[in-house]
């Protein structure tokens, strides 16, 4: 019995042994950098032009959106630049030779009004001396003369600014007004440029959240995928093991779903906020100690393509 009891506590802590963890041996993750395509504008998708795992290059169209008020704007806009540009040219060039005869043909009539009251008043002032006329005939015949000279002097005047040219003050405010229906042009133009969605960089589509004929807000993601070769190693480390690696370090990479080895090299290490992903098995530090993420990038380009992102790898400090 005796014997029997010695034999099972031998098992036991050699089944403890074998289960105890390697701590030497870190289990991380494999990641990839991921871009979201987004909307500036609100339309609805008109039509779709990748599908889920498709690769685009930089600048291929992704998706067209349905934006109708686009268009009433664009009429808008030109409407109000052809009414600038009319206001602008007319300071520019002044009156015409039509506007110019009609001035001059008024200014004959006003002419001939303002001497045939210049003559009565003369008249008048002599008889009004001799006591001929009351004086009420005289103040009447001297109002008129005065109101015939007031509009001759106007359109005089008129005339004036006709033959020298619109103020430069007035030309300047038509041309602000010309400018900003050229802006409002502009940024309908922009508009109609945000219809189609195109890819901001070269990238796998993974994901698609929307399709033809629903809405998509401004901000909101419709295309979501990787950039290429973009994967990298994740590992989390307690601040004692922190001796143990330094950036550029190259290490070996094992790949569990293949049984493949990559060589890498360690190129960020940054601490991590308590509330971060651990993704390293058996984690042997102290509570107070800090967390430190590892990243390494494989040293072969050719390997990106290989390697299936999220998959667990390994690696032996």
């Amino acid at each position: 019995m005796k014997n029997t009891v010695i034999l099972l506590i031998i098992l036991f802590f050699l089944t403890s042994c074998e289960d105890a963890p390697n701590y030497d041996l870190l289990q991380g993750k494999t990641e990839q950098e991921e871009i979201s395509v987004v909307g500036k504008i609100a339309g609805r998708i008109d039509s779709i032009w990748v599908q889920e795992g498709d690769k685009v290059k930089k600048g291929d169209t992704l998706a067209i959106l349905d934006i109708p008020e686009v268009t009433a704007k664009r009429k808008q806009a030109l409407g109000a630049l052809e009414s600038a540009e009319a206001q602008y040219q007319m300071a520019t060039a002044g009156a015409t030779q039509h506007q110019l005869r009609q001035l001059e043909a008024k200014k004959s009539a006003l002419t001939e009004q303002f001497e045939f009251a210049k003559k009565s008043l003369d008249r008048l002032e002599n008889m009004l001396r001799d006591s001929l006329v009351p004086q009420q005939t005289f103040d009447e015949t001297y109002a008129k003369y005065q109101g015939a000279k007031a509009q001759l002097d106007a359109v005089e005047a008129e005339i004036a600014d006709v033959e020298h040219g619109v103020r430069l003050e007035k030309q300047i405010m038509s041309l602000g007004q010309k400018n900003r229906a050229l802006g409002a042009l502009l940024e309908v133009e922009i508009a109609e440029e945000e219809r189609y969605i195109l890819a901001p960089a070269d990238m796998t589509i993974e994901t698609i959240t929307l399709r033809a004929g629903e809405l998509a807000l401004p901000g909101y993601t419709l295309f979501k995928g990787p950039l290429p070769q973009s994967t990298y190693f994740r590992f989390t480390l307690p601040e004692n093991r922190l001796s143990d690696i330094h950036k550029e370090q190259k290490l070996d990479i094992h790949v569990g779903y293949n049984n493949q080895t990559i060589e890498g090299v360690i190129k960020t290490i940054r601490p991590l906020s308590s509330y971060a992903d651990i993704t390293t098995t058996y984690p042997d530090y102290e509570v107070h100690q800090s967390l430190f993420e590892i990243k390494i990038v494989p040293v072969d380009p050719s390997i990106y393509s290989e390697i299936i992102p999220h998959t667990v790898v390994t690696l032996e400090l």
